[in-house]
């Protein structure tokens, strides 16, 4: 499919420009039945009219690759490589928990029994499945995803447009589709949303009000849901997508090297693009590493994200 994609030039969470450029993108996912290749290959498809070449996402890798090169007519450019995590759901809920020790799991109950007791004692959260389940998550949902860093710095969070929320409403209508609201009081606090594909949760938009975020409600959510979810016994899998963060790796069951990677036609202007791109990257990775042996990247980070930095003894 033929798309417009974005090549971000970020400093943390801060995006300075973004570069668009006309690909086909395909999908291969970690469930490719083909498994994880040594060296990634173009695709042997033509290339649409308008396209300057393949994105070819969440490629499954033995091992880390060159970031880039070049193959035949193609500049090859690893845009991103990281450990795909995906929970198993074969099992029970009750085997899942097993995955985590006595105190982990002790950890999780009290998390839950400290936002109970801030909610007043009352845990109150709701389960979306039908169309009109879907519509009446919305509203809040996105109550909440405005709030979220995803939203103010990269223009992330849940999606507000009417084409966006149709097309989960169809989704709901064909039992594709589940969501999952948190609540303090009337007040929305978090909300997960994940479509059903071929029979995986697919992690799609997870967010939640950052005046929580130290009552871990985004966790306290997950758990829910995945306890919830586990009980359907209809899901194959639960897929956090390509990405990585210690929210995917705390709940995974599984990890598989991916790779986001693109073919790009070889020219001076996408030569230069690109390979400005990973100096750009290589800057960046510099620089976080610099801030963090100064103590100061968690707190620029927070202060990007939340406002304000953590307050100190």
């Amino acid at each position: 499919m033929l798309e417009s994609v974005g090549l971000a030039f970020r400093l943390s969470d801060w995006t300075l420009a973004t570069a668009r450029i006309k690909l086909d993108v395909l999908k291969v996912g970690v469930y490719s039945p083909l498994g994880p290749v040594a060296d990634p290959t173009p695709p042997a498809a033509p290339l649409s009219a308008g396209s300057l070449g393949f994105l070819m996402r969440d490629v499954p890798i033995e091992v880390s690759i060159p970031c880039i090169g070049r193959r035949g007519g193609f500049i090859r450019y690893a845009v991103s490589q990281y450990q795909h995590s995906y929970i198993d759901m074969s099992s029970t809920f009750e085997d899942y928990r097993q995955k985590f020790s006595a105190k982990t799991r002790s950890t999780i109950t009290r998390k839950i029994k400290r936002f109970t007791e801030r909610c007043g004692g009352k845990l109150v959260w709701t389960v979306h499945r039908t169309p009109q389940e879907i519509e009446a998550f919305f509203p809040k949902a996105v109550e909440v995803s405005s709030k979220t860093y995803q939203q103010r710095l990269l223009d992330a969070g849940l999606p507000n447009d009417s084409e966006f929320q149709k097309k989960a409403m169809d989704s709901a209508a064909e039992n594709k589709l589940r969501a999952f609201l948190l609540y303090d009081g009337n007040k929305p606090v978090s909300y997960l949303y994940c479509p059903v594909d071929q029979g995986a949760l697919i992690y799609a938009y997870l967010g939640y009000d950052p005046e929580y975020r130290d009552l871990s409600v985004g966790t306290v959510l997950q758990w829910l849901a995945l306890e919830e979810l586990f009980g359907e016994r209809r899901f194959s899998s639960f897929d956090f997508t390509e990405g990585q963060s210690p929210h995917k790796t705390f709940f995974a069951t599984h990890q598989q090297l991916c790779a986001n990677v693109l073919f790009v036609r070889r020219s001076v202007r996408m030569q230069a693009l690109l390979y400005g791109h990973r100096l750009f990257d290589i800057f960046g990775e510099r620089a976080g590493a610099f801030l963090e042996r100064m103590g100061l990247k968690s707190k620029i980070r927070r202060l990007l994200r939340f406002g304000r930095a953590p307050a100190t003894a």
